[in-house]
């Protein structure tokens, strides 16, 4: 029995699949392949345990594969755990996949009946809702035109209006909250919320965490098949947005490492050029001007000066970086231009000098970036962009602006940039660089070449953070 506070209990509830490698197609195969049908056991599921209060909103995240749509689907009872147990308490709503069951041939009114019957509601009862469905979907013009007729758009926001007015105690959802446009998206966040308001419980699986932050009281991690982390929110987020970074920049070194294989291995094939300068290969011995005594000689110290500083310049900086935005595969990314100045290398760190893809608000951002002249006289100026992730213009600035001056750049082959302060909150955003000559004329674009991600701990809201003093008398 589940307890009387909880609408959900899952205890130790482990689900695989199998998945059969020569399964017979038609009956003559399924007969004389009898008996020698190979499967291989995938474990999507291993032993997970959690429970859900009346009431409360929780959100499922996890790398794709890990589990969330699974546990989702055992709790709308599509498919059954093959070890452990599930309760639920409540009648249960599930917008798993939107309009499943609608006919393409039936009025979009005939449909609702249909779908909200899916749902355990009588006829009474829908004819007692039909009027909110349909104003929510915003549909009155078209709610007796054949499914078939309707977009993409207008057969999600029917489906969706449909399963948020059949009173649920408990309501499932899977990544499918980008319903409709902006204004009809941000309808469906404030009809959620009105929801969890009136008591039913909530459980919600999406990559969107920024959705889940509006809406969830707990998320629940869940990794290989089992739950890594529970908690509020935003801890548990930001744990998860650092396990994901790591994992992306591993990938990222892998891919570098295999394309400079690659190239060395072109090189290799085209055999050592013996009258090439500046070879890799260390001096030996006798080359080495000087006798042994003279090259063991320690210089004496100079006691009467004190040692200056020595500030790194930024190709020292460089040197020890690996995650080169311009190498390998990101060399194919959206560019354009006339090539007469290209960048090469381009780097993100933060203020220790650390490469990472995950700031917090309010932290610097230094972005390296390297470049190769084509030409003599190399005169023109360089720009960074960066945009959200939804196409939103955050910022743009180029050495003009900051500098007020053209550059040579045909004297210079390096650019650091220090963004100070990001007030950006948090998001997925995405940086563009560019390079232009005196007389505008594009040299080298590369468009969304590096993505970086932010967070904040204050509970921040809107687009960024300003600056404010706020006073009581």
């Amino acid at each position: 029995m589940v307890h009387s506070e909880n609408a959900i209990e899952v205890t130790d509830v482990k689900k695989y699949f199998k998945v059969y490698y020569d399964r017979g197609v038609t009956l003559k195969d399924r007969l004389l392949s009898h008996g020698r049908n190979r499967y291989e056991k995938r474990q999507v599921l291993d032993g997970i345990s959690f429970s859900v209060k009346k009431g409360e909103a929780i959100g499922l995240i996890g790398k794709n594969g890990c589990g969330k749509s699974t546990t989702l689907k055992l709790l709308t009872r599509i498919i059954y755990p093959n070890e452990g147990r599930i309760e639920l308490n409540g009648r249960v709503s599930s917008l798993l996949e939107l309009g499943a069951g609608f006919h393409p041939d039936m009025s979009g009114r005939e449909n609702i009946y249909m779908n909200a019957a899916v749902f355990g509601l009588n006829k009474r009862e829908i004819d007692n809702r039909l009027n909110d469905i349909i104003h929510f979907s915003e549909l009155e013009e078209f709610i007796d035109n054949p499914i078939r007729t309707y977009s993409s758009g207008m057969y999600m926001r029917l489906a969706f209006s449909v399963a948020i007015n059949v009173d649920a105690d408990i309501l499932l959802i899977d990544e499918i909250l980008a319903v409709g446009d902006i204004n009809y998206q941000k309808k469906c966040f404030e009809k959620l919320k009105e929801i969890k308001m009136n008591g039913s419980t909530i459980v919600i699986v999406s990559h969107s965490l920024d959705q889940i932050e509006k809406i969830c009281d707990r998320t629940i991690w869940i990794a290989d098949g089992k739950i890594h982390e529970e908690g509020r929110p935003r801890d548990v987020h930001i744990h998860y947005l650092y396990s994901m970074e790591q994992t992306r920049l591993e990938q990222f070194q892998e891919e570098h490492y295999q394309d400079l294989e690659l190239d060395a291995s072109e090189e290799t094939a085209k055999g050592p050029n013996p009258t090439e300068k500046g070879s890799s290969e260390p001096a030996s011995p006798t080359e080495n001007s000087g006798t042994t005594s003279e090259a063991n000689a320690v210089p004496e110290e100079n006691t009467d000066e004190p040692p200056k500083e020595h500030i790194p310049s930024i190709a020292e900086k460089i040197k020890p970086l690996k995650h080169n935005f311009l190498s390998g595969s990101n060399k194919k990314r959206l560019r354009s231009g006339d090539g007469k100045i290209y960048f090469t290398e381009m780097y993100i760190t933060d203020t220790n000098n650390e490469e990472k893809l995950f700031f917090e608000t309010g932290s610097d951002i230094h972005v390296y970036l390297r470049y190769k002249t084509a030409v003599k006289d190399a005169r023109g100026t360089l720009c960074l962009l960066i945009y959200r992730d939804d196409g939103v213009y955050c910022f743009g600035s180029n050495t003009f602006l900051e500098k007020l001056e053209v550059m040579e750049l045909a004297q210079t082959q390096y650019l650091e940039i220090d963004l100070l302060r990001i007030p950006l909150l948090p998001g997925k955003y995405t940086m563009t660089i560019a390079i232009h000559d005196e007389q505008a004329i594009n040299n080298d674009i590369v468009e969304n070449i590096a993505a970086f991600q932010t967070f904040s701990t204050k509970g921040d809201l809107g687009v960024t953070r300003i600056s404010s003093e706020w006073r009581l008398e």
